[in-house]
C-alpha cells in the first residue's frame, strides 16, 4: 500500500504522530529534495519527485507492495500530490494521512477563523481575480509567478479595500507574518501563501 503522508508547513514539529509512524516504518521515502532533506537518515532508499510525474506513477504501481512513502508538503489533499494519486489510486490502494497545512497554520498565527474562507492555488494556472474578490476571504496557495505582488496588483486595479496576511516560510526559523494593505505589498517574498480579507 502506498502511504501519503502530509508533513506540514516545515517544521517536524507540526508531523502529527501518525505521518511520523508511517514515515519512521517506510522502506522508500518519495518526495521533493527539500522534503526528503527532511528526512534524511530515516531509509536508505529515497525517490525524488521531479517533473515525470508519468514515470513516478508507473514506479509508484509497480512498487505498490512495497511500504512506501509520498511525502506531501502541508495537506496532501489541499492543492497537493495526494490529488493526483487519488485520482490514480484507488482508495483501497491509498493511505492518506492529512497534515497541517501552510493556509491552516498561518490563519492561527493570525488568529483568523476559517470559517467561510476560499481556498485556492495559483500554482501552473491564472486566477480569476474577478471572481476570487468577490470572496470576503481567500486563502491561497502562491507560485513564483502568481504571488504576493501580482494579487495586491489586481486589488489595486479593481479599486478594492483590502488587507493581505503573507506568510512567509512558516514555521521555520525565518519565518515572517506581514498584514498589509496592497499598496504596501513588496515585490519578493520567501515561499508564502497569501489570505486576502474584506475588513469591511
Amino acid at each position: 500500500m502506498i502511504t501519503v503522508v502530509g508533513i506540514g508547513p516545515g517544521d517536524t514539529a507540526y508531523l502529527i504522530p501518525q505521518a511520523q509512524h508511517y514515515i519512521t516504518e517506510a522502506e522508500v521515502l518519495v518526495g521533493g529534495r527539500r522534503h526528503l532533506e527532511i528526512f534524511s537518515g530515516v531509509t536508505h532508499e529515497t525517490r525524488v519527485v521531479d517533473a515525470d510525474l508519468a514515470g513516478l506513477l508507473a514506479w509508484l504501481q509497480n512498487n505498490s507492495t512495497r511500504r512506501i512513502v509520498v511525502l506531501a508538503s502541508g495537506d496532501p489533499l489541499l492543492y497537493g500530490i495526494g490529488k493526483l494519486l487519488s485520482e490514480y489510486f484507488t482508495a483501497e490502494d491509498l493511505r492518506i494521512i492529512p497534515g497541517i497545512s501552510s493556509i491552516q497554520y498561518l490563519c492561527a498565527k493570525a488568529a483568523l477563523d476559517m470559517n467561510d474562507i476560499y481556498l485556492t492555488s495559483s500554482h501552473g494556472r491564472t486566477p480569476d481575480f474577478g471572481w476570487l474578490l468577490q470572496h470576503d476571504k481567500v486563502g491561497m496557495v502562491t507560485d513564483g509567478r502568481v504571488g504576493p505582488r501580482a494579487i495586491a496588483q489586481a486589488i489595486i486595479e479593481r479599486g478594492l479595500n483590502r488587507t493581505l496576511i503573507i506568510g512567509e516560510n512558516l514555521s521555520l526559523p525565518n519565518e515572517r507574518i506581514h498584514r498589509l494593505r496592497p499598496e504596501a505589498v513588496a515585490t519578493d517574498y520567501d515561499m508564502n501563501v497569501v489570505v486576502i480579507l474584506n475588513e469591511r
